[in-house]
């Protein structure tokens, strides 16, 4: 069963797990499994994607429930009228805060897209540097951001982030190899560390303000409450798993 978060007569909201594709794509046919999908199956109802997220990022998915719904949400994400803030966990220890503001390229099967204007607003939470020797450095330093888009292309945050060599953990296309092996063997985390926690608009029906939040995946709440960042996410009104406990001593120092 998904975990819907929000739902009216014309929305409905799920916390996406890492992983899940939105619906099936030409690249993906092998996977059985898809939002839009399996959605559908639980609610009784057609539904209509209005976004996307990647398939390995987790976090808030919103989906109309009729094609006259769909278009005018479509619309606001389109023309920037929504906003939305993520988190990451990311390499090397970033800058307190920075905007990127660096052209998306379209990936090889767009090719005869142009080239997208793209500007990525960050505030760096929490940093951690762990004794444990990754490539030519004899330490692994990371840091927990906090990620707001000013635009929606695809890919975006990921590629961002690999433009200034901070590669988020765990992207397995755009991300440093070497650091996601260490996550895997050291720590057993194989998931990618981004996640879409809050979304907000005005509804199209209502004029309603709209806040939509997700808690943080179990994995990446893990990773955080190991790493001794869970009182950063905290004072940032971060929402986490039921399961996710601050035991005091546990984790990094």
């Amino acid at each position: 069963m998904l975990d819907i978060i929000f739902e009216d007569a014309h929305y409905v909201a799920i916390n996406k797990p890492n992983g899940l594709l939105v619906h099936r794509t030409r690249i993906a046919e092998e996977k059985k499994e898809f939002a839009l999908q399996l959605l559908r199956d639980q609610l009784g109802q057609k539904v209509y994607a209005v976004h996307r997220l990647d398939r390995g990022t987790s976090g808030v998915l919103l989906f109309a429930k009729s094609p006259e719904a769909a278009a005018p949400l479509v619309k606001l994400f389109e023309e920037r009228e929504t906003g939305k803030v993520y988190y990451a966990i990311v390499r090397g220890y970033t800058p307190e805060e920075a905007t990127i503001d660096n052209p998306i390229r379209p990936d090889k099967d767009h090719q005869h897209k142009a080239t997208q204007d793209a500007i990525t607003h960050y505030t760096r939470l929490a940093t951690i540097e762990l004794p444990i020797p990754v490539g030519r450095y004899t330490t692994a330093r990371y840091s927990l951001v906090q990620v707001k888009p000013e635009t929606g292309r695809m890919h975006q945050i990921r590629k961002h982030f690999a433009h200034i060599r901070h590669y988020i953990i765990g992207d397995k296309k755009h991300g440093d190899w070497r650091h996601n092996k260490m996550f895997l063997e050291e720590l057993a985390s194989s998931t990618m560390h981004l996640h879409s926690e809050t979304l907000f608009f005005i509804h199209p029906f209502t004029a309603q303000q709209i806040h939509l939040k997700a808690p943080l995946s179990p994995g990446m709440a893990q990773i955080c409450q190991h790493f001794n960042w869970i009182e950063a996410l905290k004072s940032h009104h971060v929402m986490l798993p039921e399961s996710t406990a601050v035991i005091p001593g546990e984790g990094h120092v």
